[in-house]
């Protein structure tokens, strides 16, 4: 799966709030990939890193997973194909919600 090329619709683009915690801001397009169901029973969620707008879409490769030790999901990290982020670039961005859970990422 890492190295693969997918399409993310992003349904909270960055600097949106989050629908249940308001004080949470987005700085990263936050969404999932169409038809393909994670652990949780819905569709996959992914982060996008590299894009510097807020999208409605985005092609890119998946760089990473995000496994949640304590919680039965997994994020992808999704970046445009020519570029990449390291482990501590990917923890930066995504800080703002994965703070609340132990993770490992997984490149």
């Amino acid at each position: 799966m890492i190295g693969e090329i997918v399409t993310v619709t992003v349904d909270r683009p960055m600097g949106t709030c989050h629908p249940e915690y308001p004080d949470m801001r987005y700085p990263v397009n936050y969404g999932y990939i169409k038809g393909c169901m994670s652990s949780d029973g819905e569709e996959q969620d992914v982060y996008v890193l590299g894009a510097n707008k807020s999208v409605e879409e985005f092609t890119g490769k998946i760089i990473a997973i995000i496994h949640r030790n304590d919680d039965v999901e997994e994020k992808w990290v999704v970046a445009p194909e020519n570029k990449m982020f390291s482990k501590e670039e990917i923890i930066r961005q995504t800080h703002f919600q994965e703070q609340y859970f132990n993770i490992r990422i997984k490149m």
